[in-house]
């Protein structure tokens, strides 16, 4: 039986490995000696009865048991955190968290984080791309963002911690003049030929746009060319009526007027959602949005793959293991 009292070192070390995968970078990040966190390590799972871990000499993974005690481990010191801030007399400063889009699985994750440290300021920007938010991360402008890690310049993902949310299948905008408005769902064949936009030319979605380069290569799909860059809402249901082209998006992309969204299938097309921070920032915000996504993932099966669904393997390795 699992002891009452777990030391939260103990709990501290057991998260720091697990978010990193790799006992040398959780050592630096806690700034320990890697022998001594190993030490905890193995304290922790005699205590537990349990391997949390299966290490060999190329990677480090989380056991069964491991990813059953994450949420319950975060939960125990976003609490720690809670009572340390009750009484420091100084509460957190706001937590500058992008959104990318308003209305989807970033804004449900972030209204769940709020409503696990209603103390703290969660502040939500809506400024679009993971290529630009991981930009502004490691500048200092911005603390937290969503999207797809993948695709960032391996020495940018070198500065961010990320925390896998979801798997989230593709979608078609279709005007409702299409052709294929009138399906409910698409198949990816059916879009040989087809012109599609994917935010090709913004700079601010390159790791989108990529994506979409591997999945349109497969299946014969054209990119539509460059747009000018749309701010807001109307300014980008202006700019892609004119265009007139389908464009890529998620299925829970809010739908526009004079539009329709129909799920791709045959296979699913997924879009790898993370979250992303600077490594080493400590925030009860951040906490709170890594335990909210735990427990949106595991009510909602975000992190189940469909069989046979589509996704680059550079994309599936980084979803299962935390860098």
């Amino acid at each position: 039986m699992p002891p009452a009292d777990t030391d939260p070192r103990l709990l501290r070390a057991f998260l720091a490995v697990a978010d990193e995968l790799h006992f040398t970078r959780a050592a630096a990040r806690l700034f320990v000696a890697q022998q001594a966190l190993s030490r905890d390590i193995r304290r922790l799972e005699r205590e537990l009865g349990a391997e949390l871990f299966v290490r060999t000499t190329r990677q480090v993974a989380l056991t069964p048991d491991g990813e059953r005690l994450l949420p319950y481990a975060r939960r125990v010191l976003d609490a720690h955190t809670e009572l340390a801030g009750a009484f420091s007399g100084a509460p957190a400063r706001p937590l500058l968290v992008d959104l990318n889009s308003d209305g989807a699985t970033a804004a449900r994750v972030l209204g769940r984080a709020r409503e696990l440290v209603p103390e703290c300021e969660l502040m939500a920007r809506f400024e679009s791309g993971l290529t630009w938010a991981a930009a502004e991360i490691l500048a200092g402008r911005l603390d937290a963002s969503f999207g797809r890690a993948a695709g960032l310049a391996r020495a940018v993902r070198a500065g961010l911690s990320t925390h896998p949310v979801r798997y989230e299948p593709m979608a078609l905008m279709l005007p409702l003049s299409h052709p294929l408005a009138e399906r409910e769902t698409v198949a990816l064949a059916e879009l040989s030929g087809e012109t599609v936009y994917a935010g090709a030319g913004n700079e601010r979605t390159r790791e989108w746009t990529d994506l979409a380069a591997s999945l349109f290569a497969e299946w014969d799909i054209a990119m539509a060319p460059p747009v000018p860059l749309a701010v807001g809402v109307a300014e980008f249901q202006r700019v892609m009526e004119k265009g007139g082209h389908p464009v890529l998006a998620v299925v829970d992309f809010p739908p526009l007027p004079g539009t329709v969204l129909r799920p791709l299938v045959d296979p699913v097309p997924l879009s790898p959602v993370s979250l992303v921070w600077r490594k080493g920032l400590r925030h009860p915000g951040v906490d709170a949005l890594r335990n909210a996504t735990d427990q949106l993932a595991l009510a909602e099966g975000w992190l189940d793959l469909p069989s046979g669904a589509w996704l680059p393997e550079s994309d599936l390795s980084l979803m299962r293991n935390r860098s």
